[in-house]
């Protein structure tokens, strides 16, 4: 067995702007999602609000255990100073280890109920999201940013919380020991602020154009493995090296400024902090000549404040992982909030006979685009079997991809059974049709789980299913038989082996619409043969749609279409357009003549 060749995606698109929010909106519009664990925040929140309490704790020691604890005839016991301090460190400890449980239970409740939602929306998205972002991207939203960002953002704000409840309390104390000396540090405070909010602001933005950075640095690596082949073919590792390196330049300059950022924020803060500690000293000696202070007062106020530096410095530091937070989870929330929906009507019916009218269809990837199918009217009746042919870009594979409403029309109507598709519910519609590609997409399930996608398993059905599409010798050899997991994107199969087992598929569904988009174009001879009886049974009672390169495949058709230019071309059995000697017949001569002159070579 093979590995069928991959080509690379096409380059990422960016998604439309979406309106920019601010930090309290984002935590605002975050805020469902992490405010379900109530017992987790009423946990964290009061284990953190005993933390903060304890804080004055140290330095209210140590001014009677200077000013009395160490003077003849002290009035403080011996033991009493290492209880108190094993007490508090020990509730301090404790309240440390509930506020982290009560955070995890609160992060991860929050992450999983907007993972869940984010995976939703992708499910019914509109397929232009799927053009606009890689695979790679949105993995990487859904799974790690996301992660990152909440436990970033909640920690960050817990954090905050607490160093703001500590600062209180310090401060408290600090007025409690002396005011006016309290009031020289309150004055560092608008400095912080001010410092913390510029660069803060800088911080967010290096941080948007990191992500976006990754992202580039991401979809390199991406196209290179999935274009491994070409890219060793064609002698292109230079290139492709280069491309990466500097794409990693660019990541590698962003992350050192937000690091000088970073850095500069905590910089600035200490210096003011020494500023303010400098002033406290020196108004402080001045004091204590005046006999206005004490030994215990002044070491204990100085104590205090040099812990209130450290939750200062953090509330500083707390900029970083806030703003991080928030760029990671943005993209989750422009996932949820500015990707629509698909639109679905209401009508439903359990099987639709398959008539099929196109009227009128046009079709516009883009606005300024060439039309891929242009005024396009065509009937197909029920139990019909049209083939569809043209050349490359004559518009076959769009016109298939519309009626399932993989794609939807620019213009015009398309109607299932005499209603419009746009009428009919998304689910009803797609009920009613099997499809069959060229690019097949296997889960990584077991064989019973791909061939019955969606429906329940009945093993016998799924093994008539797999005979049918020729597939007796590849069970015999697999281990667990249709138990067997298929791995990523069955690549261990074939590529005519995974096409093969695409069929199964479709003739598990038993759908009243079978599309066959290039189905048998990765089979050898004898099993396209095996493969084409399968088909011609599955689409005796069955409206079929059916797109082939091959054109020996498709004369025993009821009608064939030839598409040029996104319109119909002709339309007639295969006996009837080789008789109008047109283009049908020219395409069919020239495809004869490269089989004979293949085989005589």
């Amino acid at each position: 067995m093979k590995n069928s060749s991959s080509t690379p995606q096409a380059a990422p698109v960016a998604t439309p702007s979406a309106k920019k929010r601010t930090i309290p909106e984002s935590v605002a519009r975050l805020w469902p999602y992490f405010s379900s664990s109530k017992s987790g925040w009423a946990l964290a929140i009061v284990a953190t609000l005993l933390a903060s309490a304890t804080e004055p704790m140290v330095p209210a020691l140590l001014k009677p255990l200077l000013d009395r604890g160490f003077q003849p005839g002290g009035e403080l016991n011996i033991w009493q100073v290492p209880v108190f301090l094993m007490l508090l460190f020990g509730v301090r400890g404790l309240a440390g280890f509930l506020a982290q449980f009560g955070l995890a239970r609160v992060t991860n409740l929050g992450l999983q109920k907007l993972r869940e939602a984010m995976f939703d929306k992708l499910l019914s998205a509109r397929f232009s999201l799927f053009t606009e972002q890689t695979s790679s991207t949105i993995a990487n939203t859904v799974v790690y940013e996301v992660q990152n960002g909440s436990s970033l953002l909640v920690n960050a704000v817990m954090r905050l919380a607490r160093d703001l409840l500590s600062m209180l309390a310090l401060v408290g104390y600090l007025l409690y020991l002396n005011w006016k000396l309290t009031l020289v540090v309150a004055l560092i405070f608008p400095a912080v602020i001010a410092v913390v909010r510029i660069l803060s602001k800088r911080l967010y933005r290096l941080t948007k154009e990191s992500q976006r950075a990754t992202d580039d640095l991401a979809y390199v690596v991406e196209e290179n493995v999935l274009a491994h082949r070409d890219i060793r073919l064609h002698a292109a590792q230079t290139r492709q090296s280069t491309r990466f390196h500097l794409l990693s330049l660019a990541l590698r300059h962003l992350s050192i400024k937000s690091t000088v950022a970073h850095a500069g924020m905590s910089a600035l803060t200490q210096l003011l902090a020494a500023v303010a500690l400098s002033a406290v000293v020196s108004i402080a000696l001045l004091q204590s000549a005046d006999g206005a202070t004490t030994v215990g007062s002044f070491v204990a106020f100085v104590t205090a404040m040099l812990l209130l530096i450290a939750p200062m410095k953090s509330l500083s530091d707390a900029a970083t992982p806030i703003t991080r937070g928030i760029a990671a989870l943005e993209r989750g929330l422009n996932l949820l909030d500015h990707i629509d929906d698909e639109t679905s009507g209401t009508f439903s019916k359990s099987r639709a006979s398959g008539d099929i009218t196109f009227t009128d269809v046009t079709v516009r990837y883009t606005a300024d685009a060439n039309p891929a199918l242009d005024q396009l009217n065509l009937r197909i009746q029920p139990g019909e079997t049209i083939a569809i042919v043209g050349t490359s870009g004559s518009g076959k594979s769009t016109l298939v991809n519309l009626l399932p409403r993989f794609q939807d029309v620019s213009s015009g109507v398309i109607s299932l059974d005499g209603v419009s598709i746009q009428d009919w519910s998304l689910s009803s519609l797609r009920e009613q049709f099997a499809f069959v590609s060229q690019h097949v997409v296997m889960l990584n399930e077991s064989i019973a789980a791909n061939v019955a996608l969606g429906q329940p398993i009945d093993r016998a059905r799924v093994t008539q299913c797999l005979q049918a599409a020729n597939l007796d010798k590849m069970m015999s050899e697999l281990p667990n038989d249709i138990d067997t997991l298929l791995g990523h994107n069955a690549m261990q199969l074939s590529g005519g082996q995974r096409q093969r087992l695409a069929i199964a598929r479709a003739l598990y569904k038993d759908a009243p619409i079978l599309i066959l988009d290039e189905a048998t174009s990765a089979l050898d001879t004898e099993s396209e043969l095996a493969v084409q009886q399968a088909i011609e049974r599955l689409t005796a009672d069955r409206t079929s749609l059916v797109i082939a390169h091959r054109l020996s495949t498709i004369q025993h058709a009821d009608r064939i279409i030839m598409l040029e230019g996104g319109r119909v071309l002709e339309s007639g059995s295969h006996a009837e357009l080789l008789a109008k000697g047109g283009a049908y017949s020219h395409l069919y001569q020239l495809g004869f003549n490269t089989k004979n002159s293949s085989k005589a070579q």
